[in-house]
């Protein structure tokens, strides 16, 4: 891996984890139902992907939809949290709003304070926020590691204009990783255009991650 370039690819099931880690991907972002942008996955498939030696990052999401939650889904979303670093998960993928699309400082907060010692993503409830400049400044000061979004784009190629700026404001303080429509076509001009050193993808074919397309883009990152 040259200059730190590393390539996530979203799992939505352990066939795609076993073609993401044949592909030579760096590390996974496991989940289930990606039909409605991925949900929790469940305390076996955690156990099982952790168990194959990548690093894996847990999306903690409890419910399809908005991303703006009650007293339960928050206490439900720590208690996910709690099982995946018990289980040995390498991060956890966090996001929460408030009705007005600012970004939900007291929920994250609690989900970082959980989360201590994990490496930590703010995903792409980013792409819905109000404010996004600002909100990067929060997802910063609440202590993210790395933000996943399409630049508020519906792709992260389209994206491209707000992702560079992202990388120039975040100045090496969290990781901003393209995510959204990422293929073997565009990785290139979408990491050589924002100056991103990650990027994130599922990959698929017929329903699952391609290990062919997941080697294709290891293989650009190493150019």
């Amino acid at each position: 891996m040259i200059s730190g370039k590393c390539l996530e690819v979203c799992c939505g099931d352990m066939q795609s984890v076993r073609a993401a880690i044949e592909g030579g991907a760096h590390r996974v972002e496991l989940c289930r139902a990606l039909e409605v942008d991925g949900l929790t996955p469940s305390p076996e498939m955690m156990e099982s992907a952790i168990g194959m030696g990548i690093p894996v990052q847990m999306l903690i999401r409890p419910r399809e939809g908005d991303f703006v939650y009650n007293e339960d889904e928050v206490e439900n979303m720590l208690k996910d949290i709690r099982l995946a670093k018990k289980l040995g998960a390498n991060g956890v993928v966090i996001g929460a709003l408030r009705p007005d699309g600012s970004i939900d400082e007291d929920t994250i907060r609690r989900l970082v304070s959980e989360s201590e010692g994990l490496s930590i993503t703010f995903h792409r409830a980013f792409d819905v926020c109000a404010k996004p400049f600002e909100a990067l400044e929060q997802i910063i000061s609440l202590g993210c590691h790395r933000l996943l979004s399409s630049g508020q784009a519906r792709t992260a190629e389209q994206g491209i204009p707000m992702l560079k700026k992202l990388v120039e404001q975040s100045a090496g303080r969290l990781i901003i990783m393209p995510g959204s429509g990422v293929n073997v076509n565009n990785a290139h001009k979408i990491l050589s255009e924002t100056g991103a050193k990650e990027i994130h993808g599922s990959l698929r074919k017929d329903g699952h991650t391609d290990s062919e397309q997941v080697r294709a883009i290891t293989g650009i990152l190493e150019a």
